[in-house]
C-alpha cells in the first residue's frame, strides 16, 4: 500500500521535514558521484551491530565512532527506490507529527528515533556485520507518533492489485496497524537484509513518547483527500 496523502497535514516550504527530505537526497547525490567508492563509505559511516555491541562491551580505538553511525547511517540509503520510499513516507506522515511537536522537538526525536531503532537492531542482533543504513527507522519513530496522535487521520493510498491499481482511502489507525503488523512479522521470520527490528523498535519509541512530547492540538477541519 503507497501512501499518496493525508487529510490533516499541515505543510510548511521550510518544515524540519523538508529540510531533513532535502539533507538526504542531497547525501543520495553524493553517494552517486562516488561511484564504486561508496561502499566504503557505507561500510564506515553505516550503523554494524557487531561493531557497537563491542564498543559497547569492550571498547577499543577500532569501534570508537561507533556511536556515532547511529546518527550517519540514518542519512545514507542504497539506491534509488530505497530512498524514494522512505522520503515518500517521511513526506506524507512526517509534517503533522512535527505541527504537534514543534520544529526543535520533532528535529531531536526523528535523531532519537533513528538512534533507539539502530539499538534495537543491535540488541536483536548483535552479531550483524551487515551495515545498517537508511532513514528507515527513524521514521518508522514518526508513524508510531503519528498513529497516537492522529488515529483518526484517513490516508489516500495506492493499491496495486495484480493488474490493476485502485486507489482508496484507508483510515490511519488501520494503515499503521498493517504495516506495523508486517514489520514484526517480517522481524521474527528474518532474512532478507532488512533492517525489520529497527523498524519495530522506531516505531514503539514513537508510540512511547509521542504522547509526553506532544504539544496540545489546535482546531483543525480535516481536509477531503479527492
Amino acid at each position: 500500500m503507497i501512501p499518496l496523502r493525508d487529510n490533516v497535514s499541515a505543510r510548511r516550504l521550510l518544515s524540519i521535514c523538508n529540510l531533513l527530505i532535502a539533507s538526504n537526497v542531497a547525501v543520495f547525490i553524493y553517494e552517486i558521484q562516488l561511484g564504486s567508492s561508496v561502499v566504503p563509505m557505507v561500510k564506515h559511516y553505516g550503523m554494524v551491530p557487531a561493531r557497537l555491541e563491542q564498543f559497547l562491551h569492550a571498547p577499543s580505538a577500532s569501534t570508537l565512532l561507533a556511536p556515532l553511525t547511529l546518527l550517519t547511517s540514518i542519512f545514507i540509503h542504497g539506491d534509488v527506490l530505497h530512498i524514494a520510499g522512505n522520503m515518500l513516507f517521511l513526506y506524507i506522515f512526517g509534517a503533522a507529527v512535527e505541527d504537534r511537536f514543534g520544529h526543535a522537538r520533532f528535529l531531536i526525536f526523528y535523531l532519537a528515533a533513528g538512534v533507539v531503532a539502530g539499538l534495537a537492531m543491535t540488541w536483536m542482533e548483535p552479531a550483524s556485520r551487515t551495515p545498517m543504513i537508511g532513514a528507515s527507522g527513524a521514521i518508522a519513530g514518526v508513524l508510531g507518533s503519528y498513529f497516537v496522535l492522529y488515529p483518526r487521520a484517513r490516508i489516500l493510498t495506492l493499491l496495486p492489485l495484480v493488474i490493476f491499481i485502485q486507489v482508496i482511502e484507508v483510515p490511519a489507525l488501520l494503515y499503521l496497524l498493517l504495516w506495523f503488523a508486517f514489520q514484526l512479522y517480517a522481524a521474527v521470520q528474518g532474512g532478507g537484509g532488512v533492517a525489520w527490528w529497527a523498524h519495530v523498535g522506531g516505531f514503539l519509541f514513537g508510540v512511547a513518547l509521542a504522547p509526553l512530547v506532544a504539544r496540545a492540538s489546535s482546531p483543525r477541519r480535516a481536509r477531503a483527500l479527492w
